[in-house]
Parts: C-alpha cells; structure tokens; sequence
C-alpha cells in the first residue's frame, strides 16, 4: 500500500490518496464492470476456488463511509492496480487512545496434559500459520487436507481439539464435522471452525453441523489461545512487558504539544536547529539540557528521536511556536 499524496482542505481535513498494484493473473476488461458486485466472481477468482464475491463491494463501502471510492485497472497476464482515496482530520497527539501492549504467550503453563491438536486445511499455508504458532509451545500436532483424512485421524488418534477448515475437496469441513460430532467419543472432541466467510448467518450454519466454537480468517494470535483456554482449559506463560513497549507508552502519554510548551523558549529553538541539522551530538547537548526542567519528557523526546521520529518532534515544536499546543 502506498500512500500518495495529502491534499489538505479547510478545517486540518486531507485527501490520502493510495494504490495497491499486484503481477497476478489480471482482470478481463469485460469483467471490470461486475467487479463491485455482490456474489460476482471474475475467472480468476472462480479458478482460485476461494472467497464468496463480497471482499470487493465491502470494500467499496468502507471506503465511501470514509468519503472516498475505488477505482481499478487491470490487464490480463500482467495484473491489476486498485486505486482508492479516503477523508481525514488532523487530530492531535493526545486525542489519540493508547492500546495497551499485548502480552505475547511463550509457553505452556506446567503440569499440564500434553495437548494433541488436528489441523485440518486443504491450503497448506494455512496449516503452516497454525503450526508454526502451536508447535514451539509443545503441542502435539497432526495435519489432515480434507474432512476424510480429518475423520480418520480423529479415530485413531483422539485429538482434544480440530482446528477445522470448512471448505475443502473430498470432503468439507460440515460433513466431517457431523459425522465426528454423531458418535460417543466425538461429543468430547472439541471442533473450532476457521473460515474465511464474512456472513453472520454463516456462524450459525457452523455451529448447527456441530462446532464448538467459529473464527473468522484471517485469524489473531490472541484469538487462538484464547480458544482454547476457554474450551479445553490450556494455561499459558506469558511474556513480561519489556522496558521498551513501556516506553514507548510512555512516550505516548508525555510528548505533547501542551509537555514541550513549557520548556524555555531557547531550548525549543536548540531543538528544532539540532533536529533540522540531524546533529546527534547537539541534540544530546539540548535532550540533557531539557532534563533539567523536565526528565521524564526529556527522555521522551529521546525516545522519539532514537525512533528517528524527527518530524514528529518537529511537528509540535511548530505547534507550540504557533501557539496552537498551549
């Protein structure tokens, strides 16, 4: 993605403009008119066997919510370019919500069962995502590539839980679904759906052949553990906060045009001419300096600056000189 240009107007409002331009298979130009459509489906994407026909029109209404649209060309064996533009409003720095970090898992939590966990997917990448995620934490893991070979491993291996792909050949994931779900001994299997569908209906679809539970591709890490936690009862060591990401919260909350205005208006001038001139040796002259009236937003501002955040700096130094930041 490539941003473009910003074209300001009134009010601190500006046109982003992007492209996205792929060397994939392209687009027929008979094709281009039904590209927006809802349910409609170029050769290519017929040939690819994936999706629904609702990426494209979901798409186009995000972004004219965002007071923009989407336009496209494409040639077919050379690939296509999808040109999009949207509206925004400056905001400044400490108008914006700090997410707090998440804590990433590094390993299971001991005196645990050792977990057998299937895999089922026709697309091996998509095996892959799961098992380079699961592996390192000490899973047991298997593959299945359709609902048949799900149900064979199933029966002879026992998983505590199936990963379950519900579109594939041979057999889909609803049917391998059902008749795991049938038995006995497939009652305390737990089944989890990945799908990449974007319908709410088809939520209950899944959970009506038999799921346990359903998420949607692309999935989140977080997303992952969580479910299992909740429905096979796996516990997790997570990593500590490091002091960076600390920082960095930090950063945010203190580098503000309001934090920076109160500093003497002779250090700000230093700042600016050290930051302009990309001076290292100056810059920390001018960082010890504002320790003095200010530590901890001077080790913020070298936090930016250490991130090579110069036009940030910049940018509220100018706020304040202007007296927009007090």
């Amino acid at each position: 993605m490539a941003l473009l240009d910003a074209n300001p107007h009134p009010a601190s409002c500006y046109t982003l403009n992007f492209e996205i331009e792929d060397s994939g298979a392209g687009i027929a130009e008979a094709e281009l008119g039904q590209l927006f459509e809802a349910f409609s489906q170029t050769e290519t994407g017929k040939q690819a066997q994936e999706g629904t026909g609702l990426g494209l029109p979901i798409s186009r209404q995000f972004v004219r919510l965002m007071g923009g649209d989407i336009r496209v060309k494409s040639q077919v064996g050379k690939g296509t370019t999808f040109f999009f533009d949207i509206q925004v409003t400056q905001v400044d720095a400490s108008e914006i919500a700090i997410e707090q970090p998440t804590r990433r898992v590094i390993a299971l939590a001991p005196n645990q069962p050792t977990y057998r966990i299937l895999i089922v997917d026709d697309k091996p990448i998509n095996r892959q995502l799961l098992i380079k995620l699961l592996s390192p934490l000490g899973f047991q893991l298997q593959e299945a590539t359709n609902g048949q070979e799900a149900v064979s491993i199933w029966e002879t291996w026992e998983p505590h839980l199936i990963w379950m792909d519900m579109r594939m050949p041979v057999m889909d994931g609803y049917t391998a679904t059902q008749a795991i779900k049938a038995t006995t001994k497939g009652q305390g299997t737990v089944i989890i759906a990945l799908t990449a569908s974007v319908l709410e209906e088809e939520k209950a679809v899944v959970i009506s052949a038999g799921c346990d539970d359903f998420l949607r591709k692309p999935f989140r890490e977080e997303e992952i553990f969580k479910a299992m936690n909740r429905h096979i009862g796996v516990e997790y060591v997570y990593e500590e906060l490091n002091p960076m990401q600390t920082e960095v919260m930090h950063t945010r909350e203190l580098f503000t045009a309001e934090a920076i205005a109160e500093l003497p208006s002779e250090l700000l001038e230093q700042l600016e001419e050290a930051v302009i001139a990309s001076n290292l040796k100056l810059i920390a002259r001018v960082v010890q300096q504002i320790a003095i009236h200010n530590a901890p937003l001077s080790q913020a501002i070298e936090t930016c600056l250490h991130n090579f955040e110069y036009e940030k700096v910049l940018h509220l130094i100018a706020q304040v000189k202007g007296g927009e930041g007090i």
